[in-house]
């Protein structure tokens, strides 16, 4: 687990600080005297909680058949353990080299991971939080394969130059022996015979090695005797080989389609070359060469044909065919098409024992984007299904929201109409990959992801207890026609691929209400229903929105305006002020501009509607005078008003959708009401107003400022395709970052002075135009400064930092609120922040969250008696205000600040600036410890929480610099110190900031280890053990170790401890597994120090020797000499 360096800032300094201002404005009363806020520092710390999804670029993969664990490395330095559903593991090398090789020790609760950089390391699957225990870095010679036979410790590792070193894996020390290449080919070959491809021990002789080179070369190398015993040539390079379990037979897999058997004592010629792909000429002669054969596994059954599972191969005719994995056996080959290219395959076999029959019943097999296991023991190898959640960018992940604590009869009514969509076919075995056990955690409350995605599907996931599982799926692109002509496509769609793309949902968790809004200006209202319905006509709203003059400068990705020209008797959005029951339904000029189009055709004919989520409501914007809408930027539903609300960088539309009726269509600048202090500048007329090159300095990049000359049809939208828009949301921070500093200075000063700047310029205009609608909050509030009674009310948030308030007067309820028009009216601004606003939340006057009123769940297409059974419910309506007394807090974030307001004087009470040099990017107000907090992630990597009401921070931690926008688009918090984001195209990765979930971590984290017996060995039989050809064992200790094969050049690798140490293993072992590798360690131990001893008693004797001798040579040479001869 990463360690972070955190500052956690200490309670009560933030009137010091100077990024912060807390004050109680004069004449206010001081709330924080009510207020008793009970959330600490010491409540806070951020760490890493799981990563779910599929392993991002994997590169290779192992299985442990004893404890059913399955590992998958990638090209990252990132480690994936997988068990049985819901038992997964995430570690990261630090190198973040890609991982080549992977080995289980089988059964023995570790790993060992060879890497690109020549690094080998061994890794504890004994604690929840794998950790490595040793490293050994290669200095000299680079890493090709590695083979680790079962039982052993001794690993042989295979070099780049052809050499084969021996590690031993308990001391991760070398062994003096080494295969040098030149020793093994001797003068088969008159070149270097290139990288060792293959190493692997006789199934039957662990005392022969059986070593591939590259070039075409096998050697049979006798480990004992230091020599090779045969040598195996074939003109083409190899990829893989394999024993058959008898140890007579080999195959091989090479570069032209071939696979060549070699009996072991006849090494001329081979017994046996096929092509599997290849055609047969009718002459005689060798087939055309295929593509290599990457892989071969030869495994052997007791009572039928053996298997040969091969992945590649294929003639080189198929172009553009897909990955194919063959199956063999017998006189029948399968070959199996795969949907994505093969990384690695492996054949899961019921014996851990390379001498018996194998029994294979599975192939997993690693695809780049995703993972499958094969059934073999079924008529035509059925897939079994994958319980793991590795589905996530079936489609590209385009917006996702977290939600803690929700309904507990959501997930179980979602996974029931979720159920039905399961597809037929799976094998009926159980998942094979089965080891581990499940976490013990206390976490129980319910969790949902929703994740949108590119081609328009929702995805509703169960993710409690840190899982995480599928439960429903939601098509948003059946409600519309998929097949239209060529010639309309270019003058309709704002973007060429995935037009269907959700850009940004609203969802009640309560009432179940569903708002999904799309890219291509579409908005889709869905109501829950267990009943299946046939829904004859789509309703359907088409909305011209039309800001009071338009510009292509939009703060948001997505879309441009071009300055239109009004057109007597054109079509037009309502005036301010008017509510308009009737949806504009337009026409399309065949002699203009394209006019009162929508982006998408919405389905003509009678949809049939699964239980789940179904369509209540379409919007649609429509093209304006040749140009088309603006992408959506916000969106919020409320179940109790039956209001849907959306604004983009031309304004905000409200939406009755039951009554299917458009309430409101106003511009952005129009909210300012003529008696607020912040009213805007008249405006000079549109038709005087002309392009400014200068314009197209600021925009986000998508349109230079000559595309405004061309023609109101051109295609110039084409080139805007979803899949850049990260490219361009770079393009956004970036100017963002470098603007900072310089984006509206005097804001803070005049923070408290109703004044803005009047210029009449064209660049505060320019500015002023770009502003759009950024967040949307319903509330229960006061709608004007100094009312005395709550009503409905939502808050509108403006990327230029103005907040303002809108009124909201519900007719009553029953069949008359299906009747009476719903009045709506701007109250002005209440507030302005520096950035744009991110999130907005009312507490009440104890400080606890006043979240939005909501109607509950019923079906509305069940029967009128189980209908009058549920009543509109609403959250208890706080207590009127007595005169000059505050009863509310309203909560407002920006990209820069943090305010409290008093409600309703709409007196500031409390500021902080959040950041100066960065900007937020989520900002959400969440449930914490009984309490409520902002939680904030800015551009610059830091995770910051508020206290509330007064704004005191709480955690500041540099977590992770944004390196990606996907985490940008994809960052979310939610309540009780739960956050996600997509690490990922392919992975979400859940963090928490709560101290007690950290504390209890361990618990939750499921385990990968759990002690099972290791299988007995297969018997020899009476005749195999009276006359031999039962498996030979070796003695590799005699013949590796420091006594019999010295010690290792000390520069041919690096031993490097790791953090992981001993004490895990020692601790974690248990059972009759842990008591033997206890007991075979401390033999080892105890032979060492034995070992050391002899060679010590032995140094000493030859040295008493060798002085008894220099004493008797003196005594001899001075004997017979006189004392005067000295």
């Amino acid at each position: 687990m990463k360690k972070f360096n955190i500052r956690k800032v200490l309670d009560g300094l933030t009137a010091a600080s100077s990024s912060s201002s807390s004050t109680n404005q004069p004449g206010t009363p001081k709330e924080n005297d009510v207020v008793q806020e009970t959330l600490q520092s010491e409540h806070f710390q951020l760490c890493k909680t799981v990563r779910h999804g599929f392993p991002y670029q994997p590169s290779s993969m192992a299985f442990d058949p004893v404890q059913k664990i399955l590992a998958v490395g990638t090209q990252t330095g990132a480690l994936r353990l997988f068990g049985r559903a819901g038992v997964e593991c995430y570690c990261q090398h630090e190198s973040g080299a890609a991982v080549i090789q992977l080995q289980f020790l089988i059964n023995e609760g570790a790993l060992v991971s060879a890497l690109a950089d020549d690094s080998i390391h061994l890794w504890n699957l004994r604690q929840k939080i794998p950790a490595i225990l040793h490293s050994l870095k290669f200095n000299r010679e680079r890493i090709t394969y590695c083979h680790l036979p079962f039982q052993s410790k001794w690993l042989y590792i295979g070099t780049e130059r052809g050499n084969i070193h021996i590690v031993n894996v308990e001391s991760f020390t070398l062994s003096g022996y080494v295969i040098m290449w030149n020793k093994a080919i001797e003068l088969s070959t008159k070149t270097h015979p290139g990288p060792v491809v293959h190493i692997s021990d006789n199934p039957m002789d662990e005392g022969k090695l059986l070593i591939g080179f590259e070039c075409g070369v096998v050697v049979m190398w006798d480990l004992k005797c230091k020599k090779a015993d045969y040598r195996y040539n074939y003109d083409e390079a190899i990829h893989s080989a394999a024993w058959h379990h008898e140890g007579k037979q080999f195959v091989c897999s090479h570069s032209d389609g071939t696979l060549t058997t070699w009996n072991i004592r006849a090494p001329a010629k081979a017994a046996q070359i096929i092509t599997p792909h290849g055609k047969q000429p009718k002459d005689g002669k060798k087939p055309e060469p295929c593509k290599p054969i990457l892989k071969v596994e030869y495994k052997t059954t007791r009572a039928g044909d053996p298997f040969m599972v091969l992945s590649g191969g294929l003639s080189y005719d198929t172009v553009g065919r897909r990955a194919c994995l063959t199956v063999m056996h017998g006189k029948s080959t399968a070959v199996l098409e795969m949907d994505y290219p093969i990384v690695d395959f492996l054949t899961l076999c019921e014996t851990p024992y390379p001498s018996d029959f194998q029994e294979p019943y599975a192939v997993v097999v690693l695809l780049e984007k995703d993972l499958v296991v094969i059934d073999l023991g079924q008529i035509g190898y059925p897939i079994f299904e994958n319980p793991y959640p590795l589905t996530i960018h079936e489609s590209p992940v385009t917006c996702c929201e977290y939600f803690a604590d929700c309904p507990a009869e959501l997930i179980p009514a979602l996974y029931s109409v979720g159920s039905r969509q399961k597809r037929q076919g799976y094998s009926k075995k159980e998942w094979p990959i089965s080891g581990g056990n499940w976490g013990q955690g206390t976490q129980s409350y319910p969790e949902i992801i929703i994740t949108g995605h590119a081609d328009g599907s929702i995805k509703f996931w169960d993710a409690s207890a840190l899982m995480l599982q599928v439960l429903y799926k939601l098509k948003t692109a059946k409600v519309f026609e998929r097949t239209r002509g060529k010639e309309e496509k270019p003058s309709t769609d704002i973007v060429e691929e995935d037009p269907f793309a959700i850009q940004t949902l609203s969802w009640c968790p309560e009432s179940r209400m569903l708002c999904v809004a799309g890219v291509s200006a579409h908005v889709i209202v869905y109501r829950f229903s267990k009943q299946e319905i046939t829904t004859e006509v789509v309703q359907l709203l088409e909305v011209r929105m039309q800001g009071e003059f338009s510009d292509g400068d939009s703060p948001d990705p997505g879309g441009e305006q071009t300055p239109t020209l009004p057109t007597p008797g054109a079509s037009s959005s309502p005036q301010e002020g008017e509510l308009p029951t009737q949806p504009s339904t337009g026409s399309n000029s065949s002699d203009g501009p394209r006019d009162n189009i929508p982006c998408l055709q919405v389905r003509s004919s009678p949809l049939k509607q699964s239980p789940g989520y179904q369509v209540e409501l379409v919007i649609q914007l429509v093209w304006v005078s040749g140009e088309p809408p603006q992408p959506i930027t916000s969106l919020a539903i409320n179940s109790s008003y039956g209001l849907v609300v959306f604004g983009n960088s031309s304004g905000l539309a409200v939406v009755d959708y039951l009554q299917k009726t458009l309430l409101l269509n106003m511009g952005t600048s129009d909210l300012y009401s003529p008696s607020d202090p912040y009213q805007r500048q008249p405006r000079s007329p549109r038709k005087q107003r002309q392009p400014s090159g200068a314009l197209s300095d600021s925009n986000d990049g998508a349109n230079p400022s000559e595309d405004r000359c061309k023609s109101p049809t051109s295609v110039k939208y084409k080139s805007r395709r979803f899949s850049k828009t990260v490219a361009n949301d770079f393009a956004k921070m970036s100017r963002k970052i470098s603007s900072s500093h310089e984006q509206r200075p005097d804001q803070d000063a005049k923070d408290n002075s109703f004044t803005r700047s009047r210029s009449s310029s064209v660049t505060s205009i320019e500015r002023e135009s770009r502003e759009a609608i950024s967040s949307f909050h319903f509330c229960e509030s006061f709608p004007r400064k100094n009312d005395s009674l709550v009503s409905p009310c939502l808050l509108v948030g403006t990327t230029q930092g103005s907040v303002m308030m809108v009124a909201l007067s519900m007719p009553p309820g029953g069949d008359q609120r299906l009747q009476q028009p719903v009045g709506i009216s701007s109250c002005g601004t209440m507030a302005s922040l520096k950035g744009g606003i991110m999130t907005m939340a009312l507490l009440d006057a104890a400080g606890a969250l006043l979240p939005p009123s909501y109607e509950p769940w019923y079906d509305a297409n069940a029967s009128d008696e189980e209908k009058e059974k549920s009543r509109r419910r609403r959250p208890a309506t706080p207590p009127s205000s007595q005169e000059g007394q505050d009863s509310q807090f309203a909560v407002l974030c920006s990209e820069k600040q943090a305010k409290v307001l008093a409600m309703p004087s709409q007196t500031r009470l409390y500021k902080h600036n959040i950041t100066e040099s960065s900007f937020v990017l989520r900002a959400d107000v969440v449930q914490m410890a009984g309490s409520n907090c902002i939680a904030c992630f800015c551009a610059n990597g830091h995770i910051m929480t508020l206290s509330l009401p007064s704004l005191r921070p709480l955690l500041d931690m540099n977590y992770l610099p944004l390196t990606d926008m996907r985490i940008a688009r994809t960052f979310c918090f939610s309540n009780l110190g739960q956050a996600l984001y997509l690490t990922s195209s392919t992975e979400i990765q859940r963090i928490t900031y709560s101290q007690e979930t950290c504390d209890n971590l361990q618990e939750m984290l499921s385990e990968l280890f759990t002690p099972v017996e290791t299988p007995e060995a297969p018997n020899r039989g009476f005749f195999k053990g009276l006359f031999g050809g039962g498996a030979q064992s070796l003695d590799r200790e005699d013949l590796f170790g420091e006594t019999a094969a010295g010690k290792a050049s000390r520069s041919l690798a690096q031993h490097i401890p790791g953090p992981g140490g001993m004490e895990g293993m020692k601790g974690a072992a248990s059972g009759v597994v842990g008591d033997l590798a206890r007991a075979r360690i401390a033999l080892d131990e105890r032979g060492q120090k034995l070992g050391e001893l002899d060679e010590r008693t032995a140094a000493m004797m030859a040295s008493a020797d060798s002085f008894s001798k220099h004493a008797h040579d003196m005594m001899l040479k001075y004997k017979d000499k006189k004392w005067y001869q000295l």
